[in-house]
């Protein structure tokens, strides 16, 4: 069985531990994952960079992206993540708590894969990251998961 690797990138701690949980209460559809946690922009291309040092197979399968991070923010990682040659094919969910049409269209613009907004109730957020995972990792057919 392939290990399915999701980054999980958001500055808010809260935010991050919710998806952990959440990621933590969903069944696993017969596939293994392993969730890694970048707190920044800048930690997520580092550690993007440190995995394609060691081969493809070290690489994301999905990454969750935050958008409004300081410094270094969604936009610019997504832009960062499609400029690489070796990284354009990875799968990059927008995940925020952001509605605005300016920030979905340029996303889109930039590349992203998808965009979802963060339900605040736990509820529907472990809901929607169930359907983020067996989605981008089981049912979707994507040449970097064959």
């Amino acid at each position: 069985m392939k290990t399915r690797r999701i980054l999980l990138v958001d500055d808010n701690p809260n935010d991050l531990e919710l998806a952990l949980n959440a990621f933590g209460e969903i069944g696993s559809d017969g596939v293994e994952f392993e969730v890694s946690v970048a707190g920044s922009g800048e930690e997520a291309i580092a550690m993007i960079r440190a995995a394609l040092r060691q081969g493809q197979e070290h690489l994301p399968d999905l990454v969750l992206l935050d958008l409004k991070m300081p410094q270094m923010d969604g936009l610019a990682v997504l832009d960062a993540i499609r400029a690489q040659p070796d990284l354009r094919d990875i799968p990059v969910v927008m995940l925020t708590t952001s509605g605005e049409d300016r920030d979905i269209r340029d996303s889109y613009a930039h590349g992203a894969s998808a965009y979802v907004i963060k339900p605040m109730d736990f509820a529907q957020f472990r809901e929607a990251m169930h359907t983020i995972r067996s989605f981008w990792t089981t049912l979707n057919r994507h040449p970097r998961l064959n």
